[in-house]
């Protein structure tokens, strides 16, 4: 079986994690990495034994056979990576959240579709192994109909000291974890019908709103309230987990601290921890996000393969895109916004 051969644009914070799970898959080959500092990318390749090095992009498509580049700098840059690899033919995989505003993600859906290359979005979080135990435990029907649902992701660990730029953004509760949240939320629960959605900047160093409080009523009739804070100082800091509880007409699944899951009918509740898989390349705070990196990574290697179809395809990441603007449309004119409606003129 060929390698299929990639290039990673961007050697952020993040870029370790993805080329560490890239390197845990076979018939998946890294030959170039790119960064404006070229330092930077040569770091990173020396760290990860990648044979090329370019600070630019031009000189690395001109010399490059790409099947695929992988996308991780700062999000303004992804619609103008997105087109010149689509206009290239090069597939696409694009880290989220997608696009800056509604328009660019919009334009980006636009340009590749046209070129007919695939596009695919890097939201891994649904991909974690607690969510994809909670998935099968709804699915097995022991909780009965799922009639509400909680999820909070409540923090004040100072994440803008490893990625800085984040305080720098006009939007930045709903579009960077927002996008994390609203996609698992689908991916429990199916499709939005509504939501009404608040937002609070308590951090006064920072651009963005650091707070965010959506109620989203899925076509399910499942009812979410969504919780996000990046100033909530709590009794225990547990960055970056989330926690979740959903009600059903026959019990309860809770998602509590460590990944313990809490199942309770009117049998009684049952405990477990789910496990999680560590790697060389990880850090010890990040437990379930390395290997939801190397579960998607595969799942969209399969589907370039086309041996089967990638659950994080642009075109169903986008509903996630349009759930993150639609919730700042309802903070910003104070109403609910029906989703049916919602970009209804789209690309």
């Amino acid at each position: 079986m060929k390698k299929l051969r990639f290039a990673i644009l961007g050697t952020g914070y993040w870029s370790q994690f993805q080329l560490g799970a890239w390197q845990e898959l076979k018939g998946v080959e890294c030959v170039a990495v790119y960064n404006r500092t070229k330092s930077k990318a040569e770091a990173l390749a020396s760290r990860f034994g990648i044979p090329s090095v370019y600070d630019d992009l031009d000189a690395l498509f001109n010399k490059e056979e790409l099947d695929f580049i992988d996308i991780i700098t700062d999000v303004n840059t992804h619609s103008k990576f997105t087109k010149m690899a689509a206009n290239r033919g090069i597939n696409i995989i694009c880290q989220k959240p997608m696009a800056p505003d509604f328009e660019t993600a919009k334009s980006m859906m636009r340009v590749t579709q046209k070129a007919g290359v695939k596009f695919y979005v890097h939201e891994n979080y649904r991909w974690q192994p607690q969510f994809r135990r909670v998935k099968s435990i709804l699915d097995s029907g022991i909780i009965g109909k799922p009639f509400r649902c909680k999820t909070a992701f409540n923090t004040a660990f100072p994440v803008f000291k490893t990625q800085p730029f984040l305080s720098k953004l006009n939007h930045f509760a709903l579009t960077d974890q927002g996008s994390h949240q609203f996609d698992v939320l689908r991916y429990l629960f199916g499709e939005a019908e509504s939501l009404y959605c608040q937002i609070q900047t308590v951090n006064s160093t920072i651009k963005g709103e650091d707070v965010a409080t959506t109620l989203l009523k899925m076509n399910s009739g499942v009812v979410c309230v969504q919780e996000i804070s990046f100033s909530s100082l709590l009794e225990k800091e547990i960055f970056p987990q989330t926690t979740l509880l959903i009600e059903g007409s026959k019990g309860s699944i809770k998602l509590g601290v460590d990944f313990e899951l809490s199942i309770t009918t009117l049998d009684g509740t049952t405990k477990e921890i789910v496990p999680m898989r560590s790697y060389p390349w990880q850090t010890d705070r990040l437990k379930p996000e390395p290997q939801s990196i190397v579960k998607i990574n595969n799942d969209i290697l399969k589907d370039i393969r086309g041996i089967s179809k990638s659950e994080n395809t642009g075109s169903d990441n986008f509903e996630t895109v349009k759930l993150v603007w639609a919730a700042y449309e309802s903070a910003l004119e104070n109403k609910v916004v029906n989703m049916s409606s919602f970009g209804s003129t789209l690309f």
